[in-house]
């Protein structure tokens, strides 16, 4: 059985969870496909994430003319398929904050992802993420491809302001997946109760690296660790504005910001202008073992996010014993449980969000590692990789299987048909 893996751009530093569960997958004697749409434009500093790059295939790569030949060659071969797909991209895209003509391209897309499937004779694909990849792989089962099927993560949920899209996904898709119950919720919400039986809920996971790792004490120092991509959904700013606030009481601490992206020239310039140097230390994206490193040296990890599913980096750092500080959105409560695990605070207020800063700057380090432990624990228990990307893979076992004898049962009939009309015939005569 081969398995494709469509996602937007693969490998990312920030997708290590994906590369986790392909692993686990392909364990149970899956053979996996890695199909990135775009090739991924961040440096990757992973090694395991550098050998995925070379083991990935890409939709699109630079070659235009490669797409235009696709839809023609596609459209030759399958014109029902074609119209059937140009008609599901103008539905999709109606009313869609992306429009109708990017929908098109989507279809450009999924003629190259077609040619692709066919060549490398791909049973199933399944989307991570509900956005474009799953669009594109329902376009091309349209286009004569095989089933398909998404994981939703939650923040894709603002890309459709209508949800008319998200909810034909879970219509047409052999089944849909939430990494959380908030995440299934919204699938529920905006789909027919009667595809409700083929959401399935599986959890995102940590491997054994970090379920396993050697319990290290909480450090004396007031180090707290900020890791995720530096964008606007993440609530940095919120964050640095609780660091000014803290600094004024003239506190000593450091919050070692891991990772990158649009925001960081913002936030090395409030840095500078407030006079944080002291306080605030950008590193970067780290390989996976240096993010371990920077969690263990930190007392709490803090993300205090406007838009979220259920960051993986709180399952890292709760595997690690590390209490973790974030917001009232989305999955998060189902994983940072107040005075259990953490802190929660309201997105968008500094002065909760400071508050919380300053117990965690004052707690001691036996407060915070009874929390952290009590955050190994739920990890451990909901959250490892091994077992639910199990369960991912027994339901692509079954879908194709029943793909399978739907495609048997429908060729028998076929095959039936000449004899029965022929016995007719012969009764009539």
């Amino acid at each position: 059985m081969r398995i494709a893996y469509l996602v937007n751009q693969y490998p990312k530093t920030s997708h290590s969870f994906i590369r986790r569960e392909i692993e686990v997958v392909e364990s149970k004697g899956i053979d996996v496909t890695r199909i990135s749409i775009r090739r991924t434009r961040e440096p990757l500093v992973d090694a395991r994430d550098i050998a995925e790059a070379e083991r990935t295939l890409h939709v699109l790569d630079g070659h235009f003319l490669k797409a235009v030949l696709a839809v023609f060659v596609v459209c030759g071969l399958h014109p029902i398929g074609f119209v059937r797909a140009l008609r599901s991209a103008f539905h999709l895209g109606w009313r869609s904050r992306r429009g109708r003509l990017v929908h098109v391209i989507y279809l450009a897309e999924a003629c190259v992802l077609r040619r692709m499937i066919a060549r490398h004779k791909i049973d199933h694909v399944h989307a991570h993420f509900a956005t474009n990849p799953a669009t594109v792989a329902l376009l091309c089962e349209d286009l004569g491809g095989p089933s398909f099927s998404f994981t939703f993560h939650g923040p894709e949920f603002f890309e459709y302001p209508t949800h008319k899209a998200l909810g034909t996904k879970v219509a047409r898709a052999a089944f849909s997946v939430a990494i959380s119950h908030h995440g299934r919720s919204q699938l529920m919400r905006v789909s027919d109760h009667v595809h409700w039986r083929r959401i399935a809920l599986i959890h995102c996971g940590v491997g054994r690296e970090y379920l396993e790792h050697p319990p290290v004490p909480i450090p004396a120092t007031n180090r707290l660790v900020c890791v995720g991509r530096l964008d606007p959904a993440k609530g940095h700013l919120v964050l640095m504005r609780a660091v000014t606030l803290l600094a004024a009481e003239g506190r000593k601490f450091e919050i070692v910001f891991v990772g990158d992206g649009e925001l960081r020239s913002t936030i090395e310039s409030m840095t500078q202008a407030q006079n944080l140097q002291n306080h605030i230390r950008c590193v970067g994206w780290k390989s996976g073992q240096d993010v371990i490193e920077e969690i263990l040296a930190a007392r709490a990890l803090v993300l205090p996010s406007f838009e979220e599913g259920l960051p993986v980096v709180f399952m890292e750092a709760l595997a690690l014993e590390r209490p973790v500080v974030s917001t009232f959105i989305a999955g998060i409560p189902e994983l940072v449980k107040p005075e259990i695990s953490g802190w929660l605070v309201p997105a968008s207020s500094v002065g909760a969000l400071s508050r919380v800063l300053r117990e965690v700057l004052d707690a001691t380090p036996e407060e915070l590692q009874a929390l952290g432990r009590c955050g190994a624990e739920l990890v451990r228990a909901n959250h490892d990789v091994a077992r639910e990307a199990m369960r991912l893979a027994e339901l692509f076992e079954k879908t194709v299987l029943e793909g399978r004898r739907g495609s048997e049962q429908r060729e028998v009939q076929v095959n039936l048909m000449p004899s029965v009309q022929m016995h007719v015939k012969g009764d009539a005569r």
